[in-house]
């Protein structure tokens, strides 16, 4: 990344890149709060507005792997003793993957386009 210009180690302000990391080692709190992360980042990076007045940018957002963004709602929920649903999910899935989906959109400024690996 820094031969192709992506990271500029002299200037990180100059990157053109940000990583947030969710390993699994980690807690699933933790874990389900990666995907929100990364993406309240993408669109910082897409509202953003320059000093010039240039508008914000057009994101790219690598979520790998939503699965684990599942898995981890579905740890925390049987933390807090919910009773999961018929399939095993957490009966909040519906509401916190529309959540995360229903945020990456286009807006006067900028636009986030998602690429979502899925491993089961």
């Amino acid at each position: 990344m820094i031969d192709a210009g992506v990271i500029d180690p002299r200037e990180l302000s100059n990157s053109k890149v940000a990583m947030v990391y969710g390993q699994m080692n980690e807690p699933p709190g933790n874990r389900l709060r990666v995907g929100l992360t990364g993406l309240t980042m993408a669109e910082y990076f897409r509202d953003e507005v320059h000093a010039d007045g240039g508008k914000g940018r057009d994101v790219l957002l690598f979520i790998d792997n939503i699965y684990r963004y599942t898995l981890a709602g579905t740890e925390v929920s049987a933390l807090l003793g919910r009773m999961p649903s018929a399939v095993g999910y957490q009966p909040t899935l519906a509401e916190e993957m529309g959540v995360l989906q229903e945020r990456i959109t286009s807006t006067k400024t900028g636009s986030i386009t998602s690429i979502q690996a899925v491993y089961v």
